[in-house]
């Protein structure tokens, strides 16, 4: 029932194992859990002459939480593995952090540069470096998809998105 998918072979050594991912999850877990229980707290979790106060339920919640992932914890804690339970290999982990870096640098450039020159620099990054596009191909879609995501939003549905100093400097604020 507690069965872990095997690793595909590889000569890459391992990068971290299920047992150290399965702690680390119910540790964060457990802190989000603790997180809850006490903001409902704060809020009122009791139950008041007019009904459940405003922390009542996620109180509740937050504790089923924290006992789920105390639980997880433990019994990940006391079963020791038996074999190889490699995770993710470090070359695994590399194509892994080779996506997640870029698109969490693309999240961070959207407040200084906004949502569209992030965008397309995003876009050409992506698929000039993993993509292998040509050159044209690359400029093209960059360009065009935040072009196109302008006009949907801005002029046809009328929903500004977050703009930087190209915006303003075009006007476009």
């Amino acid at each position: 029932m507690n069965e872990q998918p095997e690793a595909p072979e590889s000569s890459s050594p391992a990068a971290t194992t299920y047992r150290t991912v399965e702690l680390a999850v119910a540790t964060l877990a457990f802190a989000f859990g603790a997180l809850v229980v006490a903001d409902s707290w704060r809020l009122g979790a009791r139950w008041a002459d007019d009904g459940p106060q405003a922390g009542y339920f996620p109180f509740y919640i937050g504790l089923v939480i924290c006992a789920a992932s105390a639980w997880t914890f433990w019994t990940t804690w006391r079963n020791r593995p038996k074999g190889d339970d490699t995770f993710v290999t470090r070359a695994q982990l590399r194509q892994i952090l080779a996506l997640l870096v870029p698109a969490a640098l693309y999240a961070i450039a959207i407040a200084p540069l906004g949502i569209y020159v992030a965008s397309f620099v995003f876009m050409a990054w992506f698929m000039a470096r993993h993509g292998d596009h040509r050159v044209w191909t690359t400029a093209a879609v960059s360009f065009g998809l935040p072009l196109a995501l302008f006009l949907m939003f801005e002029v046809w549905f009328k929903t500004p998105l977050p703009k930087g100093p190209l915006e303003a400097w075009l006007g476009l604020n």
